[in-house]
């Protein structure tokens, strides 16, 4: 017994390879396996057998090979760090039974459980929502004015001594709920100014603005030309639709009741027609049997589905501008009076940033991640006190018996670190070499290297035995 103890002793101090501290023992009974990579050392093999055949998992790799599947493990341990599961989380069923209170927290699990389910659900729906557009009807007012400086012959500048005019094209959104205003030239893609053509001639009579990727975008636009008496022009406006809108031909205009559309709403009218009014082969779901508007339209008996978006193509037209015919008036009693429109506009719902901040949010993540952590440890350190409880539970009741069982176990393990094959405390003894399969094996080991160095004299000599 006192050499089991001073064993034991040992084994408290020293511990297995690769087992942490409070866990160095099992309880009673338990098998031990194999702590990794085994250690160095060629493995004890009868001569002349031929070599077992060894679990791919015990063999030695490459030292190339073995470097890379260290890397893997590294890789792999680093992102089960990242990625902790919800078991992780769990206590296990004996130290529930040990502490009926732990049910609190398995209750506060199954709940955290439901609640990321749903917030993920949630997740989910705000991403879906986001691929589609988001768009509201407002009302954009649109000011026109404009001032008239009459001729000063007194003025010292030339621009001062002739008469002319400004015009104003100003524009806001009303109740506009955003932080950040929107600017008036955001909502067009292009504004032309046409003047009388009589009076400015051919070349100077249009006032043109076009949407560049470089625009710097502005609250209004102002135009000024000389002249001293009232003068008659056109606004032509083309909206800056997100996505883009088209025009669509009359006949289809008419067939559709729809005049400017974007093409997927195009697309998904005609299905609703052919639907309508099952146009859809029969036989083959593929092909649409044209009725005699559609005939009229595409000019075809017969159409694919799928031809229809370029079908299509010579069907759609840029959008209709919006047209303001005003008077831009030199009569000092008209210079108070501003022309007020009110133009419908598409703008993209507040609500929008908001559910996109709410996915990119990482406020509270860290915080998150730190309980995960903490709860992780807590979790470990109550396992590990549960081992250190087994094995004192184990020792106390067969000192003797446990000790015998562990001293058993730790020798399986030293005989699976070792990578020994056979039973060394046969081959130890004499009457081992006496048995009937000496003579062959000593005669096959002898044959074996006797081909070995014949076959290293004939590659030195440069001789071939057929």
């Amino acid at each position: 017994m006192t050499f089991q103890f001073v064993l034991l002793a040992a084994g408290l101090v020293r511990g297995r390879p690769g087992m942490p501290s409070g866990a160095r023992m099992p309880h009673q009974g338990a098998p031990m396996g194999p702590p990794g990579p085994p250690y160095g050392g060629s493995p004890a093999v009868r001569p002349g057998l031929p070599s077992p055949v060894m679990e791919p998992s015990r063999k030695r790799p490459a030292p190339s090979q073995q470097v890379q599947q260290q890397q893997q493990q590294q890789q792999q341990q680093q992102q089960h760090a990242k990625r902790r599961k919800m078991a992780d989380k769990i206590l296990p069923q004996r130290i529930r039974e040990l502490v009926p209170e732990s049910q609190a927290y398995m209750d506060l699990l199954a709940f955290e459980r439901k609640l990321d389910q749903t917030i993920m659900r949630k997740r989910v729906d705000i991403q879906e929502a986001l691929k589609r557009p988001m768009k509201q009807k407002r009302k954009l007012r649109l000011y026109i004015s404009n001032t008239f400086n009459p001729a000063r012959p007194d003025a010292d500048d030339s621009d001062g001594s002739i008469a002319s005019w400004e015009l104003r094209v100003e524009g806001k959104l009303l109740d506009d709920p955003g932080k950040q205003k929107k600017k008036f030239s955001s909502f067009f893609k292009s504004l032309v100014i046409e003047l009388d053509k009589d009076l400015y001639g051919p070349d100077n009579h249009l006032v043109e603005w076009h949407r560049t990727p470089t625009t710097q975008e502005t609250d209004g636009f102002q135009v000024k030309r000389p002249g001293d008496v009232s003068v008659r022009c056109t606004l032509l406006l083309m909206l800056d639709y997100q996505p883009p809108q088209f025009k669509l031909d009359p006949r289809l205009a008419r067939l559709l009741g729809i005049h400017t559309q974007t093409r997927s709403c195009i697309i998904q009218a005609l299905w609703q027609y052919v639907k309508t009014n099952k146009l859809q082969d029969s036989h083959d779901k593929e092909y649409i049997n044209c009725d005699k508007y559609f005939q009229q339209i595409f000019d075809c008996p017969r159409l694919k589905f799928s031809e229809i978006p370029q079908r299509l193509t010579n069907l759609l037209l840029p959008p209709d501008p919006i047209v303001i015919n005003h008077v831009i008036s030199v009569d000092p009693n008209d210079q108070k009076k501003t022309a007020c429109y009110d133009i419908d506009v598409e703008v993209e719902d507040p609500l929008k940033s908001q559910m996109s901040s709410f996915l990119l949010s990482t406020a509270n993540q860290q915080e998150i991640a730190s309980l995960d952590n903490k709860i992780h440890e807590t979790i470990e350190s109550i396992n590990q006190l549960k081992i250190q409880r087994d094995f004192m539970l184990s020792f106390s009741r067969d000192p003797k018996g446990y000790i015998q069982d562990w001293l058993k176990s730790q020798s399986r393990d030293l005989k699976l670190m070792t990578d020994v094959v056979g039973n060394p405390e046969e081959e130890r003894r004499a009457a081992f070499y006496h048995e009937p399969w000496s003579q062959e094996a000593v005669s096959r080991y002898f044959y074996c290297k006797i081909q070995q160095r014949r076959q290293e004299l004939e590659q030195a000599l440069a001789v071939r035995n057929t």
